[in-house]
């Protein structure tokens, strides 16, 4: 296990969740295009390291466990509301309020899925690195979102900082105990490959939504959003040096 790995993916978090509660007029295309930016990034990381781990050791069957993967986000983005991939969903005024609980619920369970595989034995060394970078990304513009919501919805003071730390602590704890499992069976390790892809599926939804839903009214990809996009696809083909 990496210390510096994990403390890397939760300053990221922290710092994400930061921006929206000290900087009280962020640019409306700020989020769009680091969403962009990041949902790329993720995507290129996964097509490219993820998957031809997870069919290395687990053959065709591994495409079953990523298309559930896929599925069992959509449904959990049922709790989230989307955060995840960009959706703030705020109230428009004092008569609707957001339910805290299950988009902090349906958040930390997509959190703690993003934590496995950084627990996991890759047999490709770059794998990890890369998989970190993207991670990190990821979660910068998801603690955002996250707090953004949390501000409209009035939680303030203390409170709000200790959603904001425990959320950020959720995702490095989920890798820990994935690595303590694993390094104590080898059956467990095993397992850990199926519980991957599933998140490799989770990682696809996210990011293929981010692509076509986030940001715009309309859904159209202007010409700024391709440049995010381009940049985040160029990140992930810049790991192929760790190999």
């Amino acid at each position: 296990m990496n210390w510096i790995f994990l403390i890397i993916i939760f300053l990221a978090t922290l710092g994400g969740g930061i921006i929206p509660m000290v900087v009280r007029r962020i640019h409306p295309n700020l989020p769009l295009y680091l969403l962009g930016f990041t949902g790329a990034c993720l995507f290129g990381i996964t097509i490219l390291h993820l998957l031809p781990e997870v069919f290395h050791e687990l053959g065709h069957s591994a495409g079953i466990y990523i298309v559930i993967g896929f599925f069992f986000q959509v449904a959990l983005a049922q709790l989230s509301h989307g955060t995840e991939h960009g959706h703030t969903h705020v109230p428009q005024n004092d008569h609707h309020h957001v339910a805290v609980a299950p988009l902090l619920l349906g958040l930390s369970i997509h959190a703690f899925m993003e934590g496995i595989p950084l627990g996991f034995h890759f047999n490709d060394s770059a794998s990890m690195s890369s998989l970190v970078i993207g991670v990190a990304a990821h979660k910068l513009p998801e603690a955002l979102t996250l707090m953004t919501v949390m501000l409209h919805s009035h939680q303030k003071g203390m409170k709000l900082w200790r959603i904001l730390l425990i959320f950020s602590l959720v995702t490095p704890l989920a890798a820990v105990l994935a690595a303590e499992a694993g390094s104590h069976s080898a059956q467990m390790e095993h397992v850990l490959t199926y519980v991957v892809a599933l998140v490799i599926g989770a990682f696809l939804h996210i990011s293929t939504t981010i692509f076509y839903e986030s940001g715009t009214k309309h859904h159209e990809l202007s010409y700024r959003k391709v440049l995010a996009i381009s940049a985040g696809l160029l990140l992930a083909f810049l790991t192929l040096i760790f190999e």
